[in-house]
């Protein structure tokens, strides 16, 4: 089954840029967008064979998540039940035969770090959400999740230290996450792999020169650490300042 997850950073913007043509040629059985940007009015977006599931921000042209996928879920969730987190449209959640597929994509804690607070609180209750789910089946969490988590994770760790997503704040929520049951299937497969990266600014041609963070990952239950078969980035697929990541996993 291969899953792949890309923050498009507007999906209007990105249809404009080879997203169809990307959509089509990697054939994923579930494909996870962040930062949609839109209302699922303001789109006319389908694919054959799919089914598709948006949660769009309160806020219009900002934030947003959705899942497209040719197997039909048994249920579909929309936000973590709590309506300070729910109204920016962050997370989807469907739920399969074997396993639950969270969508979510992370707040940035912001320049000056003024989101850093609140921040921490979501990352206690997403860690929470999915530990629930965990309870029943096994979770794959993807997306965005605006943290490089260690050193390995960014190319300039030194100058980033106390920047938004790479705050010891944040990278200890990420480190509390896997801790309690879960794994970066990246660092599973490729645990020393460097310049592996799935962000540039569009400031300095950092892209060309691969200056890049890892922010968006697959995570997953440790008890299902056997049936993942591979993880990837897309670092040539362009038409957002993220790259897509993907999966491969055997149920």
């Amino acid at each position: 089954m291969k899953l792949i997850s890309w923050n498009v950073n507007g999906i209007r913007a990105c249809l404009t840029k080879g997203f169809t043509e990307f959509f089509k040629e990697i054939d994923a059985d579930i494909f996870c967008i962040q930062e949609t940007k839109c209302q699922v009015e303001q789109i006319d977006l389908k694919f054959e064979g799919y089914e598709s599931y948006w949660n769009s921000a309160e806020k219009k042209g900002y934030s947003g998540t959705a899942i497209f996928t040719k197997i039909k879920p048994q249920n579909v969730i929309y936000g973590i039940g709590i309506e300070e987190h729910d109204k920016e449209g962050r997370v989807i959640t469907l739920e399969f035969d074997k396993f639950y597929l969270v969508n979510v994509y992370t707040p940035n804690s912001k320049r000056g770090l003024e989101r850093l607070d609140y921040r921490q609180v979501w990352e206690d209750e997403i860690r929470k959400y999915l530990l629930k789910l965990n309870e029943n089946k096994p979770v794959i969490m993807c997306g965005d999740l605006n943290v490089a988590h260690k050193e390995i994770d960014l190319k300039n760790p030194k100058s980033n230290r106390r920047n938004a997503g790479f705050t010891d704040e944040e990278r200890n929520k990420m480190t509390e996450l896997l801790e309690v049951g879960f794994t970066d299937t990246f660092r599973l497969l490729y645990p020393d792999k460097e310049n592996a990266y799935s962000w540039w600014s569009y400031m300095g041609h950092a892209r060309e020169k691969n200056v890049g963070w890892r922010i968006d990952y697959f995570i997953t239950s440790k008890d299902i650490n056997d049936n993942i078969k591979e993880a990837m980035i897309y670092p040539e697929v362009l038409g957002s300042d993220h790259c897509p990541v993907g999966l491969d996993i055997k149920f």
